[in-house]
């Protein structure tokens, strides 16, 4: 290889080399934006982004999550030349069992902050970052928490309307810690970005608070001035709009939107490769000098990382009380929280969602380090009291914990996301359940990355009664149900409300759904149902039952147990020698979850006459009634009326559901 390149365009070569390479040799991937942000990223990553090169988790690391993750084989080519992954991972690129899939996943490969690939999202994630760096650099101090976190987003990214409310949020917050580089080759997937858009991203972001930076995208010299004056930033978060060329560098195809999701052909290959005196033969090459340059501050890095794990130990043995405190509890895991909650009025009618917010009230100050809010929701989702007591999260009140989200469903849900993958706090969101659909792929998410977050979804069916068929969930907790790892928690009274929410705070790999009423629900005596504390932790249980074995198994989740109970009473008294077993399903997952040997203690193999009541969708219910039992639901959407109305007309009444029971198994 001729010795004539300059070391830094040496690394950005073998940036593109390394592109190049993978999408090849699996004859898939996206080599054009990644060859067009490879002199950003090289800059970044070698020269500015402070991290620990022996602990890919080291707490104070700079994040840097990739937005477009379709560019992965540039982050896998970073990760490789700072030594986190090797090169058979490379070889393995978008292969089974591989550490280096098609898009990037954070607990997957070293060095990944975030799984991206929906687009938007990253920017969103990084958006939760941001916030929560800024939150704990105030609560610890700027000597033990004080890091940036930079996005890479593409034309894509932008055009995702969840990076307008993330941004507007992220604006009014002064996130200054937090720098956005914007990619644009004018280049996506269909052909040029002139057809879909013609934004002004640079008026529309300083529209909404954010420094605003132009710079030729493929001149490093102007990369490093942008982003030393975006650190310097400290109120204010920063876009740096790069403008490149989609597959910068190839020898024939630079510009050609083919090249975005495409892997370019050997010859186009191997004449790029001569063209930026790389082996032409040679597949993932990494010249020493590449790599050396692109180590040359491991020696500072280093240090750096042992300084702050000193600095740590001195000021949390001088700290004060206060502070040692808040380190333990952002620091305990969540599996061993100690977490207080109300008690609660037997026979007291309660709205669970009321419960909640009696919980949310008494937790706050036992989890100094919970933070979320509503989605503009505040009254309704029972946040405001939480609000008034911690503080609204601010550019000039950083340590509010309460997160003002406004009308963004969507990107609320993302930024919990990066919140949780920060780490050092517990995120958590609200609204009503009817716009869970518009945080539904950030949710899907949470699962995927394993992300212990609690979404509080209050007004869960047509119980919301007059606001009318547009706010009257039908088919969302069933929904919900089909999003693998997702924990459903609906609770039947206040008490399953503190015991669903013990649950939720206390995963550590799983992201919980809590469906919560508006009407006010009758609280269940424990004297009488003494089962509920461990049967919650179960997802499903014997709330009531007879002598021997039951005739009909009736079982119910939410507001639809204690109807349960009362059609029970009245086929009780139609007729005493009848036998009847009621269960509470708050959480079909926990209940999936558990041994067959109980689940068949629950709902016992010869008992074969069932039936299942839930304001929602009925036909998840026949796995545990049978083909042929009867799942009373709702198929169809509401209407504007009186809640006791609409449960009157849709059969949701006892006479009605005992009725039923009655003619099916019965007679």
């Amino acid at each position: 290889m001729q010795q004539t390149v300059a070391p830094d365009q040496l690394v950005v070569n073998t940036l593109r080399g390394i592109i190049m390479d993978a999408s090849r040799s699996a004859n898939s991937g996206h080599p054009g934006g990644a060859m067009s942000s490879a002199d950003f990223a090289s800059v970044l990553y070698s020269e500015f982004l402070n991290f620990d090169p022996d602990r890919a988790t080291w707490f104070n690391r700079d994040r840097f999550v990739l937005s477009a993750g379709h560019e992965s084989a540039l982050l896998y080519g970073l990760l490789h030349l700072a030594g986190f992954i090797d090169t058979t991972d490379l070889q393995g690129f978008r292969q089974l069992g591989s550490r280096t899939p098609g898009h990037p996943e954070h607990d997957v490969t070293p060095g990944v902050e975030a799984t991206t690939g929906p687009l938007g999202q990253g920017f969103g994630m990084a958006v939760g970052m941001a916030v929560t760096e800024q939150f704990l650099r105030a609560k610890v101090g700027k000597d033990i928490i004080d890091h940036h976190t930079y996005v890479l987003t593409s034309d894509g990214d932008m055009q995702e309307p969840i990076v307008q409310g993330a941004a507007s949020l992220a604006g009014l917050w002064g996130l200054g810690k937090l720098i956005c580089y914007y990619d644009s080759n004018k280049v996506q997937l269909a052909g040029p970005v002139s057809r879909v858009d013609r934004t002004d991203y640079a008026k529309l972001f300083a529209a909404m608070g954010w420094h605003v930076q132009e710079v030729d995208g493929h001149d490093r010299d102007a990369i490093r001035a942008a982003i030393t004056k975006a650190k310097g930033q400290k109120k204010k978060p920063s876009l740096i709009i790069g403008h490149t060329v989609m597959a910068k560098g190839a020898a024939t195809r630079e510009g050609d939107f083919g090249t975005h999701g495409e892997p370019l052909p050997a010859e186009e290959i191997a004449a790029t490769k001569k063209g930026m005196c790389l082996m032409e033969g040679a597949c993932f090459q990494v010249p020493d000098e590449a790599r050396a340059h692109f180590q040359a501050r491991y020696p500072e890095l280093r240090e750096n990382a042992k300084a702050w794990t000193e600095k740590l130990a001195r000021k949390l043995k001088r700290g004060n009380a206060d502070l040692k405190a808040f380190w333990k509890a952002m620091n305990t895991g969540r599996a061993e929280l100690t977490l207080p909650m109300p008690s609660f009025e037997p026979g007291k009618k309660v709205a669970t969602r009321a419960a909640w917010g009696s919980c949310l009230n008494v937790l706050k100050d036992a989890l100094p380090h919970l933070m979320g809010g509503s989605a503009d929701l505040d009254p309704s989702n029972q946040t405001s009291k939480y609000r008034d007591a911690v503080g609204i999260f601010a550019a000039d009140n950083p340590t509010g914990r309460n997160l003002s989200f406004g009308v963004r469903e969507f990107p609320m849900a993302a930024i919990l996301n990066g919140m949780a993958l920060h780490g050092g706090v517990i995120p958590f969101g609200a609204t009503f359940l009817t716009f869970s659909d518009y945080c539904r792929n950030a949710i899907r998410m949470s699962a995927l990355q394993k992300l212990p977050v609690l979404y509080v979804f209050t007004h869960d069916s047509f119980y919301v009664g007059e606001d009318g068929p547009t706010h009257q969930p039908i088919e969302h907790v069933a929904s919900l149900r089909l999003i693998p790892e997702l924990i459903d928690l609906r609770p039947a009274d206040a008490t399953e409300t503190a015991l669903c929410l013990e649950v939720a705070l206390k995963q550590t790999h799983k992201p919980s759904c809590i469906f919560l009423t508006r009407q006010g629900l009758p609280t269940m005596d424990p004297a009488q149902f003494p089962g509920v504390a461990e049967g919650v932790k179960k997802g499903g249980y014997v709330l009531k039952d007879c002598q021997g074995t039951p005739d009909v198994i009736v079982m119910g989740s939410g507001s639809e147990v204690s109807l349960a109970l009362d059609a029970v009473k009245i086929l009780e008294a139609e007729a005493p020698s009848r036998k009847f077993r009621v269960v509470s399903m708050p959480s079909l997952a926990l209940y999936e979850s558990q041994s067959q040997e109980y689940k068949d203690s629950v709902l016992p193999p010869t008992v074969l006459k069932r039936a299942a009541v839930e304001a929602g969708r009925p036909e998840g219910w026949h796995k545990y009634v049978g083909l042929d039992g009867l799942a009373m639901g709702i198929d169809h959407f509401g209407e504007s009326a009186p809640a006791e109305k609409l449960a009157e007309k849709y059969g949701f009444t006892a006479a009605t559901v005992a009725r039923k029971i009655r003619e099916r198994y019965f007679g």
